[in-house]
């Protein structure tokens, strides 16, 4: 097993470990592949995201979708935000790495 749905109600599934480019994988009866390299952790679109919609993991709203997100799609800061906290990890597309 690649990926772990964390809860029955989560639209996205988590890596159960690190994965090289090219690695597929089967959800939902497709096969998927990953263009890049993920590490254990990541999230993956378990169905199509639709832009706004709430990404969803554990059972509960973790934050919204920024644009659409294909099934099997990675999930992270380039197509998803916060609902609830501000992003500090990123400033006008550079890492902040300190207080201001």
């Amino acid at each position: 097993m690649k990926t772990i749905q964390l809860s029955p109600a989560d639209n996205i599934v988590v890596l159960a470990a690190s994965l090289p480019a090219g690695a597929s994988f089967e959800m939902c009866g497709r096969e998927h592949r990953l263009p890049t390299s993920l590490g254990l952790g990541h999230k993956l679109a378990a169905r199509t995201i639709r832009a706004g919609d709430k990404i969803i993991k554990y059972g509960v709203p973790i934050g919204s979708a920024t644009c659409g997100i294909e099934a099997g799609e990675h999930v992270h800061l380039h197509n998803m935000k916060s609902d609830y906290l501000p992003t500090f990890t990123l400033e006008h597309g550079r890492e902040f790495h300190g207080t201001k």
